[in-house]
């Protein structure tokens, strides 16, 4: 952000946004969280749930524990699901999504059994990583959670992660499954991400950006939201630019978009969830510690952050109520 002041509202109200409702099974914005730890390496529960009660009063439309910026990797089975236990019991009306995937079929559905059981109202689930599989192993592996598990489910690509890049003709397969009702698109190619959405829109699936840069534009070719690392940090600003590139405000939305780029720089200048956490920890919501092999924030970029939370700190909204927030 370049220079704070600014004439954008953040309001996400209904007169404001004027966004209908629609029938999409995930729309607007799902922080992906992050995950606080203590100083002895064990996960702060009273933060974690305060910080899901902060998000939800900000507006947001869902929220995504246990995921890859909650450093699941770093967990084990029965901390990965006290994580979405505390969430739940913490939000009150928006749905919890849990990060359940693996590279290990059989892992993954237990997981996402334990996930279910625990009161999550959706899954999260990474591609198999570090394995590689073929096409049908992606077909195979996604089927069998989902035959599994009735709830509602979001197929994550991220080749950055796991090396290989889930085709688009498994997408549109694995949609037309009752219990695949999304994709968090984080391939970074937008001609991909438009083909999905092409390809998948006389099904009940949604298309949710996982690459905070690309929000903008994922919605402007039939995206309905996204999974964000930012909207930890800047929930207000997040939903108001999802909110109006969903109503069709792209003035506003770029807008939007525009001021939130320099900490979506700053969020990735080292790897995820690094920067966020030292981000939640600037703004007294946990950390600043990562679990091992991953570490703090850089001591250089730690000052470079600090000075520009506060340029959004200068400008940030006063949380909307849930009841305000756009359904």
């Amino acid at each position: 952000m370049t220079n704070a002041t600014t004439t954008t509202p953040y309001t996400t109200d209904h007169e404001s946004i004027d966004r209908e409702p629609t029938d999409e099974p995930f729309e607007g914005v799902y922080p992906a969280m992050t995950t606080p730890f203590t100083d002895e390496n064990e996960i702060d529960h009273a933060q974690l749930a305060e910080n899901a009660r902060v998000l939800e009063r900000a507006g947001v439309d869902g929220v995504v524990p246990a995921g890859s910026t909650g450093e699941s990797a770093t967990m084990t089975h029965d901390e990965h699901v006290e994580v979405v236990e505390t969430v739940r019991d913490a939000v009150d009306d928006v749905p919890v999504i849990a990060g359940t995937g693996s590279n290990n079929t059989a892992e993954a559905l237990s997981l996402s059994r334990r996930a279910a059981d625990a009161g999550a109202d959706g899954l999260l689930l990474i591609s198999p990583y570090y394995n590689r599989p073929e096409p049908e192993g992606f077909l195979d592996h996604y089927r069998a959670v989902a035959d599994a598990v009735d709830l509602p489910q979001i197929v994550y690509n991220v080749p950055s992660r796991t090396g290989r890049s889930i085709p688009v003709d498994v997408v549109v397969e694995l949609a037309a499954h009752p219990n695949i009702q999304g994709y968090k698109a984080a391939s970074g190619d937008l001609g991909r991400i438009s083909e999905v959405v092409e390809r998948t829109r006389e099904e009940t699936f949604s298309v949710l950006s996982g690459d905070d840069g690309l929000t903008l534009p994922t919605v402007s070719v039939g995206g309905t939201g996204t999974i964000s690392v930012v909207a930890n940090v800047e929930p207000e600003r997040s939903c108001a630019m999802v909110g109006a590139a969903l109503s069709g405000d792209y003035e506003r939305a770029r807008r939007l978009h525009h001021e939130l780029s320099p900490l979506v720089r700053a969020l990735f200048a080292e790897t995820n969830p690094i920067p966020v956490t030292e981000a939640m920890h600037v703004r007294g919501r946990g950390g600043p510690h990562v679990r091992s092999p991953l570490t703090r924030l850089s001591a250089d970029r730690r000052e470079s952050l600090r000075d520009l939370l506060a340029e959004y700190e200068a400008e940030t909204p006063e949380p909307v109520e849930p009841a305000e927030a756009v359904e």
